[in-house]
């Protein structure tokens, strides 16, 4: 029995729907791969971060030695590769970590992407350029609010203060989740660094949730600008977050007892008065 002809044709458009659309998602996977895993220490144009701008990285080394690099950074210097080793001399020592589903088919594809993107004029990957102007104290604020959360994120990711805590919060303090940000700025050696590490932050905690919900150009300068003010003022956070935390809560364990105590005496004497009453008027008789 032959099957019909319009749900043959039903079957091949929806074939070929999924066709080009696994296509296109081949094709924009290295650009998503490069973003969630590369830019936060890379740009393409925008010069250096903690690595190198990889504008034109092919021009300085053959392909092959990047792809073996790419695969296992660590095994390229523990064999004693000298140009490894000048690249992380040039990045103060900081060593590039293995990426997570690097292998080298991915690795090939990385290295198409940036050869494209070093042709254009604006690559995608250039980076946020921050000013070098003073912040002024209005950026300051706005960034509190943004870390604080008072200003909703534009993608719906969750504050700072969810996990991280700062010098100037006062009440409660932050999140102790994550590590005290107070001197990140200074740890980032930044304004760049420390935006580019926004843009797309590394990490498995943050790294899944802030794929979905990155943070955007107007959230990452202000936060930038508190950031930085906050590293200026110096130390690590000083608020009495936990302290306040015991003292309010004994204070509310003290207040319901209390609360507890007077409803149960209020309660007894309801009881008892009636009772006491009945048993004279009884006696009385």
């Amino acid at each position: 029995m032959k099957e019909p002809v319009g749900r043959r044709k039903r079957i091949g458009i929806c074939c070929g729907v999924l066709l080009a659309a696994a296509c296109r998602a081949w094709g924009q996977e290295p650009a998503d791969f490069f973003r969630e895993n590369c830019t936060s220490c890379h740009t393409i144009g925008g010069g250096r971060l903690t690595g190198p701008d990889l504008k034109g990285v092919q021009d300085r080394k053959e392909r092959e030695w990047l792809v073996r690099f790419l695969s296992n950074p660590q095994a390229m210097l523990d064999s004693g590769d000298p140009y490894a080793q000048k690249l992380q001399q040039e990045a103060r020592g900081v060593v590039m970590p293995a990426i997570s589903g690097m292998n080298r088919n991915r690795a090939e594809s990385l290295l198409n992407l940036i050869a494209a993107e070093s042709k254009l004029e604006k690559s995608q990957f250039i980076g946020l350029q921050i000013t070098d102007r003073p912040f002024t104290s209005a950026e300051i604020a706005q960034g509190k609010t943004v870390f604080l959360g008072i200003q909703h994120l534009v993608k719906g990711g969750p504050s700072c203060v969810s996990c991280h805590t700062a010098r100037d919060l006062g009440g409660l303090g932050g999140g102790k989740l994550g590590p005290d940000l107070t001197l990140v700025f200074e740890r980032l050696e930044g304004r760049k660094q420390l935006a580019a590490w926004l843009t797309a932050p590394p990490g498995p905690t943050m790294s899944p949730i802030f794929k979905r919900h990155a943070l955007q150009s107007e959230e990452i300068l202000p936060l930038v600008a508190f950031l930085e003010d906050e590293a200026k003022k110096g130390g690590e956070d000083q608020s009495a977050a936990p302290l306040t935390f015991l003292l309010l809560g004994l204070g509310g364990a003290a207040f319901s007892l209390v609360m507890f105590d007077s409803a149960w005496k209020a309660r007894f004497r309801a009881v008892r008065k009636p009772l006491v009453l009945s048993s004279t008027h009884r006696g009385e008789e």
